[in-house]
């Protein structure tokens, strides 16, 4: 199957916590870094997901916000550093390639927004994704 999904990087199940309708799954990816994702319960069971399963990540573009450094005090639980590989910007966004360790992300953020925080190849950022945005995907 193909998808327009660009963000998709390898991991490893490292952890699954169940609820009654939620489910967090830790992933180490293939770098090292982890991603916590909240998929539902249904989908760890029809997914058989459980600890040592091999996964992909999956993140639309649209769902990965940028800094320009670890960013404390906030509940989003993933934030992935890396290196910006390529800006290109449009009329009103811009999407941004990052260089992350095991893989790679683009996020689809405004023009403005790479105005405002200077970002240009080579730059450190870190991506921000809410776990409520990862998907899983086995093979």
């Amino acid at each position: 199957m193909s998808l327009s999904i660009r963000n998709q990087i390898a991991g490893t199940v490292t952890s699954v916590t169940t609820g009654e309708a939620m489910a967090t799954v830790k992933v180490r990816l293939v770098g090292g870094q982890d991603v916590t994702a909240a998929i539902t319960t249904e989908s760890v069971k029809d997914l058989g997901i459980a600890e040592g399963s091999e996964v992909k990540i999956l993140v639309k573009s649209t769902e990965v916000s940028l800094a320009t450094g670890p960013v404390p005090g906030v509940s989003i639980r993933n934030q992935i550093a890396g290196t910006i590989t390529d800006v290109a910007a449009g009329g009103a966004m811009a999407s941004v390639k990052i260089d992350v360790e095991g893989g790679a992300l683009t996020a689809a953020i405004t023009r403005d927004a790479v105005a405002d925080l200077d970002l240009t190849a080579g730059a450190s950022v870190v991506a921000l994704i809410k776990s409520t945005e990862v998907s899983l995907a086995v093979a």
